[in-house]
């Protein structure tokens, strides 16, 4: 996936992929379809016949996938007391834009509430 996001492939073939992943490392062609064909088993992908091969997007951006990750880890592994004090400890660190625009959030969260 890495390889599709940092070169913004919105549309590929295993190929493109494995030209890339060549520079790095030697590997084999069907190490990368197969690999392609589990990213879209998995829902990361989607595929459309092309003659004889597949073509393939990524049908979330990196940031959208890392989000949606994040969120399903602290959903699952993380009790909710936990997950509010780990959010703590970050905002910690953050600049005052962060604060202000996070406290923006938490003032909309709460309009949602009384209503």
């Amino acid at each position: 996936m890495d390889v599709i996001w940092s070169r913004k492939l919105s549309e590929f073939a295993v190929q493109e992929v494995l030209v890339v992943l060549e520079k790095r490392r030697d590997i084999a062609y069907t190490t990368v379809m197969t690999t392609l064909g589990r990213l879209h088993e998995k829902g990361l992908l989607d595929r459309a016949k092309d003659g004889k091969r597949y073509l393939y997007s990524a049908r979330l951006s990196r940031e959208a996938f890392l989000e949606s990750t994040a969120r399903e880890v602290l959903d699952r592994a993380v009790e909710p007391q936990r997950a509010m004090a780990m959010l703590v400890e970050k905002v910690s660190q953050s600049s005052a834009a962060d604060l202000d625009e996070l406290e923006a959030l938490i003032h909309e969260r709460r309009k949602e509430l009384k209503s």
